[in-house]
Protein backbone atom coordinates (compact mmCIF):
# COMPACT_ATOMS: atom_id res chain seq x y z
CA UNK A 1 0.00 0.00 0.00
CA UNK A 2 2.82 2.40 0.89
CA UNK A 3 4.64 1.69 -2.38
CA UNK A 4 1.44 2.25 -4.39
CA UNK A 5 0.77 5.50 -2.55
CA UNK A 6 4.37 6.63 -3.06
CA UNK A 7 4.36 5.91 -6.81
CA UNK A 8 1.01 7.65 -7.25
CA UNK A 9 2.28 10.63 -5.29
CA UNK A 10 5.41 10.91 -7.44
CA UNK A 11 3.34 10.80 -10.64
CA UNK A 12 1.01 13.51 -9.31
CA UNK A 13 3.98 15.72 -8.39
CA UNK A 14 5.55 15.26 -11.84
CA UNK A 15 2.28 16.14 -13.60
CA UNK A 16 1.74 19.12 -11.30
CA UNK A 17 5.27 20.33 -12.04
CA UNK A 18 4.87 19.97 -15.78
CA UNK A 19 1.52 21.72 -16.21
CA UNK A 20 2.23 24.41 -13.63
CA UNK A 21 5.50 25.29 -15.36
CA UNK A 22 3.68 25.39 -18.69
CA UNK A 23 0.98 27.70 -17.32
CA UNK A 24 -1.52 29.35 -19.65
CA UNK A 25 -4.10 27.28 -21.53
CA UNK A 26 -2.53 23.86 -20.74
CA UNK A 27 -2.74 24.56 -16.99
CA UNK A 28 -6.29 25.92 -17.27
CA UNK A 29 -7.38 22.88 -19.29
CA UNK A 30 -5.93 20.43 -16.75
CA UNK A 31 -7.52 22.35 -13.87
CA UNK A 32 -10.86 22.21 -15.69
CA UNK A 33 -10.57 18.42 -16.09
CA UNK A 34 -9.48 17.96 -12.46
CA UNK A 35 -12.34 20.22 -11.35
CA UNK A 36 -14.86 18.20 -13.36
CA UNK A 37 -13.74 14.97 -11.72
CA UNK A 38 -13.69 16.58 -8.29
CA UNK A 39 -17.14 18.09 -8.79
CA UNK A 40 -18.49 14.70 -9.85
CA UNK A 41 -17.02 13.16 -6.68
CA UNK A 42 -18.55 15.89 -4.54
CA UNK A 43 -21.98 15.62 -6.17
CA UNK A 44 -21.94 11.84 -5.74
CA UNK A 45 -20.92 12.16 -2.09
CA UNK A 46 -23.55 14.77 -1.18
CA UNK A 47 -26.44 13.22 -3.07
CA UNK A 48 -26.71 15.79 -5.86
CA UNK A 49 -25.71 12.93 -8.15
CA UNK A 50 -28.43 10.30 -7.78
CA UNK A 51 -27.86 6.56 -7.76
CA UNK A 52 -29.51 6.03 -11.13
CA UNK A 53 -27.30 6.66 -14.18
CA UNK A 54 -29.57 9.39 -15.58
CA UNK A 55 -28.12 12.87 -15.09
CA UNK A 56 -30.37 15.46 -13.43
CA UNK A 57 -30.83 19.18 -14.01
CA UNK A 58 -28.77 20.25 -10.99
CA UNK A 59 -25.78 18.33 -12.34
CA UNK A 60 -26.26 19.82 -15.81
CA UNK A 61 -26.21 23.35 -14.41
CA UNK A 62 -23.23 22.54 -12.21
CA UNK A 63 -21.03 21.03 -14.91
CA UNK A 64 -21.96 23.49 -17.65
CA UNK A 65 -21.49 26.31 -15.17
CA UNK A 66 -18.02 25.01 -14.34
CA UNK A 67 -17.14 24.92 -18.04
CA UNK A 68 -18.41 28.45 -18.64
CA UNK A 69 -16.50 29.66 -15.59
CA UNK A 70 -13.21 28.32 -16.96
CA UNK A 71 -13.84 29.73 -20.42
CA UNK A 72 -14.43 33.17 -18.91
CA UNK A 73 -11.44 32.69 -16.60
CA UNK A 74 -9.14 32.50 -19.63
CA UNK A 75 -10.71 35.51 -21.37
CA UNK A 76 -9.47 39.12 -21.09
CA UNK A 77 -12.76 40.10 -19.43
CA UNK A 78 -12.40 37.58 -16.60
CA UNK A 79 -12.39 40.10 -13.73
CA UNK A 80 -15.64 41.73 -14.85
CA UNK A 81 -17.63 38.55 -15.46
CA UNK A 82 -16.51 35.87 -12.97
CA UNK A 83 -18.74 37.14 -10.16
CA UNK A 84 -21.63 37.57 -12.59
CA UNK A 85 -21.10 33.95 -13.69
CA UNK A 86 -21.41 32.66 -10.12
CA UNK A 87 -24.52 34.72 -9.41
CA UNK A 88 -26.08 33.51 -12.67
CA UNK A 89 -25.34 29.91 -11.70
CA UNK A 90 -27.06 30.39 -8.36
CA UNK A 91 -30.12 31.85 -10.10
CA UNK A 92 -30.19 28.93 -12.56
CA UNK A 93 -29.97 26.40 -9.74
CA UNK A 94 -32.85 28.11 -7.93
CA UNK A 95 -34.78 28.10 -11.23
CA UNK A 96 -34.36 24.31 -11.38
CA UNK A 97 -35.33 24.02 -7.72
CA UNK A 98 -38.51 26.07 -8.11
CA UNK A 99 -39.81 24.59 -11.37
CA UNK A 100 -39.01 20.97 -10.54
CA UNK A 101 -40.30 21.18 -6.96
CA UNK A 102 -40.40 18.91 -4.99
CA UNK A 103 -37.97 16.75 -6.97
CA UNK A 104 -34.90 18.34 -5.35
CA UNK A 105 -34.44 19.34 -1.73
CA UNK A 106 -33.03 22.69 -0.59
CA UNK A 107 -30.01 20.80 0.75
CA UNK A 108 -29.27 19.35 -2.70
CA UNK A 109 -29.49 22.79 -4.32
CA UNK A 110 -27.16 24.29 -1.71
CA UNK A 111 -24.75 21.40 -2.17
CA UNK A 112 -24.84 21.89 -5.95
CA UNK A 113 -23.83 25.55 -5.64
CA UNK A 114 -21.35 24.94 -2.83
CA UNK A 115 -19.67 22.26 -4.94
CA UNK A 116 -19.08 24.76 -7.77
CA UNK A 117 -17.36 27.18 -5.40
CA UNK A 118 -15.58 24.50 -3.38
CA UNK A 119 -13.99 22.68 -6.32
CA UNK A 120 -13.73 24.56 -9.66
CA UNK A 121 -13.61 28.11 -8.30
CA UNK A 122 -11.14 27.40 -5.51
CA UNK A 123 -8.86 25.34 -7.78
CA UNK A 124 -8.94 28.06 -10.45
CA UNK A 125 -6.78 30.19 -8.15
CA UNK A 126 -3.84 27.99 -9.11
CA UNK A 127 -4.22 29.43 -12.62
CA UNK A 128 -4.81 32.96 -11.31
CA UNK A 129 -1.71 32.74 -9.10
CA UNK A 130 0.36 31.45 -12.01
CA UNK A 131 -0.75 34.47 -14.04
CA UNK A 132 0.49 37.00 -11.46
CA UNK A 133 3.76 38.87 -12.08
CA UNK A 134 6.43 36.25 -11.32
CA UNK A 135 3.59 33.82 -10.75
CA UNK A 136 5.86 31.06 -12.08
CA UNK A 137 7.57 31.32 -8.67
CA UNK A 138 4.68 32.31 -6.40
CA UNK A 139 2.46 29.44 -7.54
CA UNK A 140 4.78 26.92 -5.90
CA UNK A 141 3.78 28.29 -2.51
CA UNK A 142 0.41 26.59 -3.04
CA UNK A 143 2.02 23.16 -3.24
CA UNK A 144 4.68 23.88 -0.62
CA UNK A 145 2.00 24.98 1.86
CA UNK A 146 -0.11 21.92 1.10
CA UNK A 147 2.18 18.99 0.43
CA UNK A 148 5.25 19.98 2.48
CA UNK A 149 2.94 20.74 5.38
CA UNK A 150 1.41 17.29 4.98
CA UNK A 151 4.81 15.58 4.90
CA UNK A 152 6.29 17.54 7.81
CA UNK A 153 3.15 17.15 9.90
CA UNK A 154 3.16 13.39 9.33
CA UNK A 155 6.84 13.00 10.26
CA UNK A 156 6.57 15.26 13.32
CA UNK A 157 3.42 13.53 14.49
CA UNK A 158 5.01 10.11 14.14
CA UNK A 159 8.06 11.21 16.16
CA UNK A 160 6.63 13.32 18.99
CA UNK A 161 2.87 13.53 18.48
CA UNK A 162 0.96 13.05 21.76
CA UNK A 163 -1.94 15.51 21.88
CA UNK A 164 -4.85 14.96 19.49
CA UNK A 165 -5.69 17.86 17.16
CA UNK A 166 -9.23 16.85 16.12
CA UNK A 167 -9.89 13.35 17.54
CA UNK A 168 -13.44 13.06 16.20
CA UNK A 169 -12.41 13.95 12.63
CA UNK A 170 -8.88 12.60 12.29
CA UNK A 171 -7.67 10.61 15.31
CA UNK A 172 -4.12 10.25 13.96
CA UNK A 173 -3.45 13.99 13.65
CA UNK A 174 -1.69 15.64 16.59
CA UNK A 175 -1.11 19.21 17.72
CA UNK A 176 2.63 18.57 17.57
CA UNK A 177 2.30 17.35 14.00
CA UNK A 178 0.23 20.40 13.10
CA UNK A 179 2.89 22.76 14.45
CA UNK A 180 5.62 20.76 12.71
CA UNK A 181 3.76 21.01 9.42
CA UNK A 182 3.45 24.79 9.67
CA UNK A 183 7.10 25.23 10.62
CA UNK A 184 8.26 22.82 7.90
CA UNK A 185 6.23 24.55 5.18
CA UNK A 186 7.49 27.97 6.32
CA UNK A 187 11.13 26.81 6.25
CA UNK A 188 10.83 25.25 2.80
CA UNK A 189 9.05 28.36 1.49
CA UNK A 190 11.82 30.54 2.91
CA UNK A 191 14.59 28.40 1.43
CA UNK A 192 12.84 28.41 -1.94
CA UNK A 193 12.56 32.19 -1.84
CA UNK A 194 16.14 32.77 -0.72
CA UNK A 195 17.92 30.38 -3.08
CA UNK A 196 15.63 30.56 -6.12
CA UNK A 197 13.25 33.53 -6.19
CA UNK A 198 15.59 36.27 -4.97
CA UNK A 199 18.16 35.18 -7.54
CA UNK A 200 15.65 35.87 -10.30
CA UNK A 201 13.93 38.93 -8.86
CA UNK A 202 16.50 41.67 -8.40
CA UNK A 203 16.32 44.47 -5.80
CA UNK A 204 13.70 42.63 -3.77
CA UNK A 205 13.94 41.04 -0.32
CA UNK A 206 10.94 38.72 -0.30
CA UNK A 207 12.14 35.72 1.71
CA UNK A 208 10.22 36.71 4.84
CA UNK A 209 7.08 37.28 2.80
CA UNK A 210 7.38 33.72 1.49
CA UNK A 211 7.94 32.42 5.03
CA UNK A 212 4.82 34.20 6.28
CA UNK A 213 2.69 33.11 3.35
CA UNK A 214 3.99 29.55 3.59
CA UNK A 215 3.07 29.38 7.29
CA UNK A 216 -0.41 30.85 6.83
CA UNK A 217 -0.95 28.60 3.83
CA UNK A 218 -0.02 25.55 5.91
CA UNK A 219 -2.58 26.47 8.58
CA UNK A 220 -5.26 26.87 5.92
CA UNK A 221 -4.17 23.59 4.31
CA UNK A 222 -4.84 21.76 7.57
CA UNK A 223 -8.30 23.33 7.80
CA UNK A 224 -8.95 22.16 4.24
CA UNK A 225 -7.87 18.64 5.09
CA UNK A 226 -10.07 18.51 8.19
CA UNK A 227 -13.01 20.08 6.32
CA UNK A 228 -12.84 17.33 3.70
CA UNK A 229 -12.76 14.74 6.50
CA UNK A 230 -15.81 16.34 8.14
CA UNK A 231 -17.79 16.23 4.88
CA UNK A 232 -16.90 12.56 4.37
CA UNK A 233 -17.94 11.69 7.92
CA UNK A 234 -21.25 13.51 7.47
CA UNK A 235 -21.95 11.28 4.47
CA UNK A 236 -20.35 8.13 5.94
CA UNK A 237 -17.56 7.90 3.34
CA UNK A 238 -14.00 6.66 3.63
CA UNK A 239 -12.80 8.23 0.37
CA UNK A 240 -14.35 10.42 -2.30
CA UNK A 241 -13.25 8.00 -5.01
CA UNK A 242 -10.68 5.46 -6.19
CA UNK A 243 -9.13 7.29 -9.14
CA UNK A 244 -5.67 7.70 -7.59
CA UNK A 245 -4.25 4.41 -6.22
CA UNK A 246 -3.34 4.72 -2.57
CA UNK A 247 -4.86 8.18 -2.24
CA UNK A 248 -8.53 7.87 -3.16
CA UNK A 249 -10.23 10.44 -5.35
CA UNK A 250 -9.25 13.86 -6.62
CA UNK A 251 -10.76 15.53 -3.56
CA UNK A 252 -8.85 13.21 -1.24
CA UNK A 253 -5.54 14.32 -2.77
CA UNK A 254 -6.35 17.99 -3.41
CA UNK A 255 -8.42 18.75 -0.29
CA UNK A 256 -5.73 21.02 1.16
CA UNK A 257 -4.74 22.56 -2.19
CA UNK A 258 -8.37 23.64 -2.64
CA UNK A 259 -8.04 25.86 0.43
CA UNK A 260 -4.46 27.06 -0.02
CA UNK A 261 -4.80 28.18 -3.67
CA UNK A 262 -7.07 31.23 -3.07
CA UNK A 263 -5.29 32.08 0.20
CA UNK A 264 -1.86 32.11 -1.45
CA UNK A 265 -3.21 34.23 -4.31
CA UNK A 266 -4.59 36.96 -2.07
CA UNK A 267 -1.65 36.93 0.35
CA UNK A 268 0.73 37.22 -2.62
CA UNK A 269 -1.19 40.21 -3.96
CA UNK A 270 -1.07 41.86 -0.54
CA UNK A 271 2.47 41.10 0.64
CA UNK A 272 4.61 40.51 -2.44
CA UNK A 273 5.49 43.43 -4.65
CA UNK A 274 7.45 42.02 -7.58
CA UNK A 275 6.35 43.93 -10.62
Amino acid sequence: MFVTRLISGIIIVILALGFTIAGGYPLALVLCIVSAIGLFEFYRATGVKKAEPKINALEVVGFWGMLVYYVILMSPAAEQFLLLTLISLLILLMFVYVFSFPKHTAGEVMAAFFGIVYVPVMLSFIYLTRMLPYGNYIVWLIFISSWMNDTCAYCTGMLIGKHKLAPKLSPKKSIEGSVGGVIGAAIVAGLFAYFVVEQAVTNQVITWSFVLIGAVGAVVAQIGDLAASAIKRNYDLKDYGKLIPGHGGILDRFDSVIFTAPMIYFLAVIFISIQ
